[in-house]
């Protein structure tokens, strides 16, 4: 069996910064334009400050006389320093333009990708992790690096720009007075590399991502289940996991807010007070200056420069910081891109007949499971015949459907369709004969018709009506506000069970899948459509491979194979009258049904 891997065009074996400026230059040209305008806006947004600084000059020499002072030069700087601070805007306009669109474009090129990957893993993947984590690598993880992207790169080229810039004119006019105003730079930079360049930092990004995802999960898991919290008049605190992943976030947050309050608070403290440092300085400084005027000049200009020193190393800082929490987004992400799809056939095959049969089937779920969910199942669902799956709950029977659709991988043994191994199929050529009817439906927030057309989109409107109509659905969506144009869940529009499995019936019924499973596929509906959803099937089996998962043993009594499924493992298989006659598991477990269907309840006469 030659295989063939699907590519992702996603995945990639680079980590940390290599990656993250893998995905930020997927638009090379937009975010190297971004980039170098970015730097130009900073280099201008500095000339305003070397115009006011002039302006000033001329102020002070001609302050005894005014009449002195040079009108049109003046004009001239305050027009250079409007126009430098405006043009500066305005180039980072065009910058963020760019900058913007690579963003756009690289986030919508990564969503498909991941939302196009995941649809690609088998279902095991999706049992194992959680709709909220996943929710939350693509809405948020995946997000961020829009910002990032959008904003932080433009920023970063910026930061540098403008911190080496500084540097420059920092020493160029007076490198006493410049290497004052650098010391207290360098102690912020110091006590943040302290608190935050080490392994402790790290693992708090870690638990952080864990705890906001756990919150994810847990609410979603809360949403879902507020029918229940309801109807027992519990609150949230009584949800006790939801309630447990908000307190131990908030609890984590406080800790950690303490923990580095000090040193946040002396970086901040020490970056925004350069002109502290700078007036010890000048004192010390003025006193062996041979030309007091230019030092004075010197000193005003570093008093003024001041207010943007902050500016420029606090955007760095920013950046950086928030650079290292994408680079756990992008972890996250990529470790569900490195999750393997199913593994395509080099050259697939097709099938003319539809038997489906299991030889020597074993499978043990991954993760902390050791004992297998089955062990060593063999048997044939011949088509045109119905054959049933029973046993107690956790027998392994829904196991054994998801294994024919080949949503989990065998652990050995092999499943054939027709005499051809299902690995040698392709995955859509495979589901596309193989439909399912699960006790657990699942509707589109769209139209009932759109809902059932998800069976073929190639049917028509007529079809997808009869399907309805076979599957008892025409009577309840004709009284619905807009028929059959309903949308599932607008303007309180709200299904029982029992009809939402019947429109799921119908989807089926519309796709005509040569091979059917149905696990528990009437469990919501009353007697009267159970019996008239079983005529439904009746043309709907024809000639096809049916596959029932059934604890309702009245369900299956006209099967032509029962097949009892015991902790994972064939504890007997026959016709319903052969098993009831064996005196074996079958037969005390329809003499229980039996009871149990007669049980009625009974009032105790009390004396």
């Amino acid at each position: 069996m030659k295989c063939k891997k699907v590519n992702t065009n996603a995945a990639s074996h680079k980590t940390g910064m290599a990656r993250l400026w893998e995905l930020a230059l997927r638009n090379k040209i937009l975010v190297i334009a971004s980039c170098a305008l970015s730097v130009i806006s900073v280099a201008v947004s500095f000339t305003p400050f070397i115009a006011i600084y002039y302006l000033i000059r001329e102020l002070v020499i001609n302050f005894a006389d005014l009449s002195r002072l040079n009108s049109s030069y003046m004009i001239k700087l305050g027009w250079l320093a409007f126009g430098a601070a405006a043009g500066a805007i305005f180039i980072n306009f065009i910058a963020l333009m760019f900058s913007h669109l690579a963003a756009f474009n690289t986030i919508y090129r990564l969503k498909l990708e991941f939302l196009r990957h995941i649809g690609l893993l088998p279902l095991g993947f999706h049992t194992q992790n959680s709709t909220g984590k996943l929710r939350k690598i693509a809405d948020e993880n995946i997000e961020k690096l829009e910002g990032f992207i959008a904003h932080q790169l433009p920023d970063i080229a910026g930061s540098f720009a403008m911190a080496i810039i500084t540097l420059i004119i920092l020493f160029v006019f007076d490198w006493r007075l410049g290497l004052a105003s650098f010391i207290p730079v360098l102690t912020a930079y110091l006590i943040q590399i302290k608190a935050f360049g080490n392994k402790q930092a790290q693992i708090f990004i870690t638990k952080y991502q864990n705890s906001l995802e756990d919150m994810n999960n847990a609410a979603v898991e809360y949403v879902r289940g507020i029918s229940v919290v309801k109807a027992f008049n519990q609150t949230i605190y009584s949800f006790r996991k939801f309630y447990e992943t908000i307190k131990t976030y908030g609890v984590f947050c406080l800790n950690y807010t303490k923990e580095y309050e000090i040193y946040m608070g002396l970086f901040m403290l020490i970056i925004n007070s350069v002109y502290l440092f700078l007036i010890p300085a000048v004192i010390l400084l003025s006193g062996g200056v041979k030309d007091y005027s230019e030092f004075a000049f010197a000193a005003i200009f570093y008093f003024i420069f001041s207010v943007a020193i902050p500016t420029s190393f606090l955007k760095l800082l920013y950046v950086s910081q928030n650079g290292r929490m994408i680079l756990s987004g992008i972890e996250r992400m990529d470790k569900i891109f490195a999750a393997q799809p199913l593994i395509e056939p080099a050259a697939p095959k097709t099938v003319s007949n539809y038997n489906v049969s299991f030889e020597n089937v074993s499978f043990t779920y991954g993760g902390d499971f050791k004992t297998p969910a089955i062990e060593d199942i063999s048997f044939t669902a011949n088509q045109g015949e119905i054959t049933a799956l029973v046993g107690p709950s956790g027998s392994g029977k829904s196991t054994i459907a998801h294994l024919i659709a080949r949503f989990y991988e065998v652990s050995s043994g092999t499943i054939k369709i027709g005499g051809t191994d299902i690995r040698d199929m392709s995955s859509l050529y495979l589901m596309s004969i193989i439909s399912f009817v699960f006790q657990d439906v699942f509707l589109f927030k769209q139209s009932v018709l759109d809902n059932i057309l998800a069976g073929n989109k190639n049917a028509s409107r007529n079809d997808a009506i009869a399907s309805a109509k076979a599957a008892m659905c025409d009577e309840f969506v004709k009284e619905l506000p807009q028929g059959y144009d309903t949308v599932i869940g607008a303007d309180n529009v709200h299904l029982s069970g029992g009809q939402r499995q019947r429109i799921v019936i119908a989807r089926t019924i519309l796709k005509n899948a040569p091979i059917i499973v149905l696990d528990e596929a009437t469990a919501f509906a009353d007697p009267e459509n159970e019996q008239n959803i079983h005529k439904a099937f009746e043309s709907l089996m024809k000639d096809k491979t049916v596959i029932i998962i059934a604890h309702r043993l009245s369900t299956v009594r006209n099967a032509d194979k029962i097949i009892v499924i015991d902790n994972g493992r064939m504890d007997e298989q026959g016709r319903h009258e052969q098993l009831v006659n064996s005196g074996r598991r079958y037969s005390r477990m329809w003499e229980r049904y039996s009871n149990a269907i007669n049980w009625k309840i009974k009032r105790e006469s009390r004396v």
